[in-house]
């Protein structure tokens, strides 16, 4: 059964991006080892959570 999709309380800027197919895959591996298992939206955000916080260090 699949995992119901969460969308963000809030509602933000739209930004379109691209990836190359092969920081697709590895965007697909990193999510696929999440709990929830978010799709690729949700995962690019939590990613770029990620990078910001480690620029903060």
């Amino acid at each position: 059964m699949k995992t119901p999709k969460k969308r963000p309380e809030q509602t933000g800027d739209l930004v379109g991006v691209r990836v190359q197919k092969d920081l697709g895959v590895k965007i697909d591996d990193w999510r696929r080892h999440q709990e929830d298992l978010p799709g690729r939206p949700e995962a690019i955000r939590r990613l770029v959570e990620i990078g910001l916080k480690a620029k903060k260090q």
